[in-house]
């Protein structure tokens, strides 16, 4: 038993160890002033998303790009609130910005809504967010420049949740810079197998090179981690991490427990079809690592063992974990989260071992439907 759990709290500590590594051998990015160049269309799919456009509308208003070379496609999935009403009295003043309705021909509403406005787009560039999202004043500046000075096909970019007092937001918080940490560190050793799709852009003809969605269309999420897959099978090359400040989205935290368990739910329901092995891998020893802790403390109040094993893991991992968290903490200045690191640590190896349990055997609620495994 010892030697199974040292076995894998090696492992656990050589990936997070590379993750760390990797995450200061991306570059970060600084934005220049250059002549814009890039063409884009922004796809926003949204669903009873009411109490959130104003606000992405109010950034989308901001930004700093010259107009005529973007325009901002809304795909309404069947809104029954005043999703589609708030977006029509902006259009009043925005020639660049227009709604289009969704055309299910799947099981995946999202990737549905996306092909949609691909196919009604007319610049050169995708670039995907969410109805939920901020989006910064230079972020299509900082598209636009990293394009012309690295000529990719596909950018991933960086993004953060809300920051606010209470523990659950700083909970997702944490969560979510452990994510971005272990994104940015898959690109720092060229080993990528995270984006996400509130902040991801991809060449028009790459996404009809790889056929779009075909093949995963029977899952219902995964459109930002099955089409990176593809790019990186395509053009591994032309596949880059945008590691630039002024490209940041933010993105809201969900409202309750139960709605953060939903959505994680959801997250981990598409691992089992990552064709990506690194991914794979790196998923299942967080996993069993997570679950070695409380089986561990377990056997240890029965008596069954030291709790001087435990103790020792619960240090190695609190620290090397932390390492990772504060660097992306850094990054998205979100270091008053760390505060609420010590309680969080404790919580998530349960947390987290029930979602990747019911993600195999449950279905899970995402906008008002629900969806099987």
């Amino acid at each position: 038993m010892i030697y199974v759990v040292l076995f894998i709290t090696v492992i656990y500590l050589i990936f997070i160890g590379l993750f760390i590594w990797g995450y200061d051998k991306v570059n970060t990015f600084h934005l220049h002033d250059i002549e814009p160049k890039t063409t884009f269309t922004v796809v926003i799919p949204f669903r009873n998303e009411a109490n959130h456009l104003p606000a992405l509308l109010q950034s989308i208003k901001a930004l700093a790009y010259p107009k005529h070379l973007f325009d901002i496609i809304f795909v309404d999935d069947d809104s029954t609130d005043a999703s589609v009403k708030i977006i029509e009295e902006y259009l009043n003043n925005c020639y660049n910005i227009s709604i289009i309705k969704n055309k299910r021909i799947s099981n995946a509403p999202k990737k549905d809504a996306i092909t949609a406005a691909i196919k009604t787009s007319k610049h050169d560039w995708i670039i995907t967010t969410d109805a939920d999202c901020m989006v910064p004043k230079y972020w299509l500046n900082s598209f636009d420049a990293s394009i012309q000075g690295t000529k990719s096909k596909c950018i991933v970019a960086p993004v953060k949740l809300l920051l606010e007092q209470t523990f659950l937001n700083q909970f997702q918080v944490l969560d979510m810079l452990s994510l971005q940490g272990a994104t940015l560190g898959g690109f720092g050793i060229e080993k990528p197998f995270l984006c996400n799709g509130a902040n991801l852009g991809y060449e028009k003809t790459l996404f009809y090179e790889l056929q779009g969605f075909e093949g995963n269309t029977h899952i219902a999420s995964g459109d930002d981690i099955f089409f990176l897959e593809k790019a990186l099978k395509h053009s591994p090359k032309k596949v880059n991490y945008l590691k630039c400040e002024q490209a940041v989205v933010t993105t809201h935290p969900e409202i309750s427990w139960k709605s953060y368990i939903e959505q994680r739910i959801r997250w981990a329901s598409k691992t089992r079809h990552y064709k990506n092995s690194f991914g794979k891998l790196t998923g299942l020893i967080v996993l069993l690592m997570n679950i070695v802790i409380p089986s561990l403390l377990i056997l240890s109040m029965a008596g069954y063992l030291s709790f001087k094993p435990l103790l020792y893991l619960i240090i190695i991992k609190f620290s090397v974990d932390l390492c990772l968290i504060y660097q992306s903490a850094l990054f998205f200045d979100q270091k008053d989260c760390l505060k609420s690191y010590f309680i969080s640590f404790i919580i998530y190896p349960i947390t987290s071992t029930y979602i990747a349990f019911s993600a195999l055997f449950r279905p899970y609620k995402w906008k008002d439907r629900t969806f099987k495994i």
